[in-house]
């Protein structure tokens, strides 16, 4: 392939590096140019160009990510279309992940324009979250580094994801007088909620005093329910053990099973115990598991849950990366269960000072297009008040007075931006600035001409925002395409702050550091309405300014 410099008159048949705006719009990254996009170029003003041309055997980006893509590809994960040289991966069923190391390190070696890049093995995955991805480093590559690389998968299975089978499980709680009843039931609901995602459903749940003979015939007992699935059973002890002699260890052994290991390297989750009855795993759950917090009781769930039945040399080698204190759903060491945290916040920031410049008649303005005879602006502005943020921020600018009139009557927040001609970024500023004066944890980004987004879809959002402790970028995904809203945790309001002209937090947020979680809200998270043709594809309509909305009933009268 040869790249560089050539006359744009010269640079038929080439494909173009980098993305290049003329008149009436842009011409994409790849894109093989012919007379017409020539054309169009020189009318811009445009007299040369950065290209590429290929040599004989050389295979354009997304050829070459296809080929690849479908050699690695297994009946667990489905492949995304490739496009800017890259294809994704995605799990079909909710499991663990095993990447194939040496396969993939293999793969990476080959040719540095060709790579492989996967999450870290035996993690928890659910369906459609993306699990690997290809990526083309140039615009193509040779046809024999493709065919290096797919002989060096022959025989291997690269990406698997062990589902997740259907367990029954039966709980064993040891109480002691020092004990809340409160804190055994809570624990009982956190472990409802770490089955929900992997088939395990709790059948049965005793309680016992904190005696190993009590504790062994509650085991007795769970043995002898009917079992039509495999079976998996849980003990938490009202005290920790500290000793492979301790209660419930020693219950394993009075009720005849096999104690396999009393302690593990995996922080926190050190005072795990698994064991054996007739086939049927127990574990003795270390404290730390009646928080929903991950620690290593959920590594040996979940991979019990797979049908696998991990022994002491495998718990062994959990000590890389078993010390969990430093990722975001990780407390402190040696916390206080019982010490009450600080609920996490999500603030909304609706941004609404555009000049809705893309409508053409500069007399329509989409936020103001009413859909079921409702005024866009407020439809939006209702989801995020309808949903668990704790105040919703609208920034106005363009139009104010109108816009500020069809949200009348809903408790939302004002910030008018005086300066948003200036592009997106003095509205973020306008509005990240008003959030933090309430000491908000995150700022749900929202964009208001996006119909579609429901309360439960920004629920959802800020439910995976919670669950990574207010700690990560989380944003609206559809089939893996990221999308809008998006929250921005505290830690980068500084970073937004800074941000000048027409430029989003994009760059801000793909160079923090932080984990990006994307949570798939459907089509709602793509569906915009920029143009006349959108906003009546998606259901709405400019009415005249005879019909007026009563905003204390969000009816339309006549």
């Amino acid at each position: 392939m040869r790249f560089g410099e050539v006359a744009t008159s010269q640079a038929i048949g080439c494909i173009l590096a980098h993305t290049t705006k003329v008149a009436t719009r842009s011409l994409p990254k790849g894109q093989v140019l012919g007379a017409g996009e020539i054309e169009e170029l020189l009318d811009t003003g445009i007299h040369t160009l950065t290209v590429a041309s290929l040599d004989d055997g050389d295979v354009p980006e997304n050829d070459a990510a296809n080929a690849l893509a479908i050699a690695i590809g297994s009946s667990q994960v489905r492949i995304s279309p490739a496009t800017t040289g890259r294809v994704n991966f995605y799990a079909e069923e909710n499991g663990i992940f095993w990447p194939d190391k040496e396969a993939v390190d293999l793969f990476n070696s080959i040719d540095p324009a060709i790579t492989l890049a996967t999450l870290a093995e035996g993690g928890s995955v659910k369906r459609g979250e993306m699990v690997a991805t290809i990526k083309i480093i140039p615009l193509a590559v040779s046809n024999r580094a493709i065919g290096t690389a797919v002989s060096s998968l022959f025989g291997r299975a690269v990406l698997t994801v062990d589902p997740y089978l259907r367990h029954d499980v039966v709980l064993i709680s040891t109480q002691l007088p020092t004990l809340k009843q409160s804190v055994i039931d809570k624990t009982t609901r956190n472990l409802v909620r770490r089955l929900e995602s992997s088939r395990g459903t709790l059948v049965s749940e005793f309680r016992s005093d904190h005696r190993a003979e009590a504790v062994a015939e509650q085991i007795r007992d769970a043995m002898r329910l009917s079992r039509s699935r495999p079976q998996v059973i849980v003990i938490f002890g009202a005290s920790a053990v500290i000793d492979e002699r301790d209660v419930i260890p020693e219950a394993i052994r009075l009720a005849g099973g096999r104690v396999l290991r009393v302690g593990m390297p995996v922080d926190p989750g050190n005072l795990l115990v698994i064991g054996d009855l007739a086939g049927v795993p127990v574990i003795g759950a270390p404290g730390c598991a009646r928080s929903s917090k991950e620690n290593g009781f959920d590594w040996i769930l979940r991979r019990l849950l797979t049908g696998e039945r991990p022994d002491a040399i495998d718990i062994t080698g959990m000590g890389v990366g078993g010390l969990l204190k430093e990722i975001p759903t990780r407390p402190s060491p040696r916390q206080d269960q019982d010490q009450p945290t600080k609920a996490i916040s999500v603030a909304a920031v609706l941004l609404a000072a555009g000049t809705s410049s893309r409508m053409g008649d500069g007399s329509k303005h989409k936020l103001l297009a009413r859909f079921d005879g409702i005024p866009l602006v407020r439809r939006t502005a209702s989801s995020a008040l309808n949903s668990r943020v704790t105040t919703v921020i609208a920034v106005t600018g363009h139009r104010k007075v109108e816009i500020e009139n069809a949200l009348e009557g809903l408790s939302v927040r004002l910030c008018h931006n005086s300066s948003y001609l200036t592009g997106i970024a003095s509205s973020l500023a306008c509005g990240i600035s008003e959030a933090a004066k309430d000491n908000a944890d995150g700022v749900l980004v929202a964009l208001a001409d996006m119909p579609n987004v429901s309360s439960s879809d920004i629920n959802a959002l800020i439910d995976a925002f919670i669950d990574a402790d207010g700690l990560s970028v989380v944003r609206a995904a559809t089939l893996g395409k990221r999308g809008n809203p998006v929250i921005i945790p505290r830690s980068l309001f500084a970073d937004v702050l800074e941000l000048q002209g027409d430029v989003g937090a994009k760059h801000v947020i793909e160079n923090s550091g932080l984990n990006i979680v994307d949570v798939d809200i459907g089509k709602a998270a793509h569906i915009d309405v920029d143009t006349p043709e959108a906003l009546m594809a998606a259901g709405g309509a400019f009415e005249d300014s005879s019909h007026q909305l009563d905003v204390q009933k969000n009816t339309p009268i006549s």
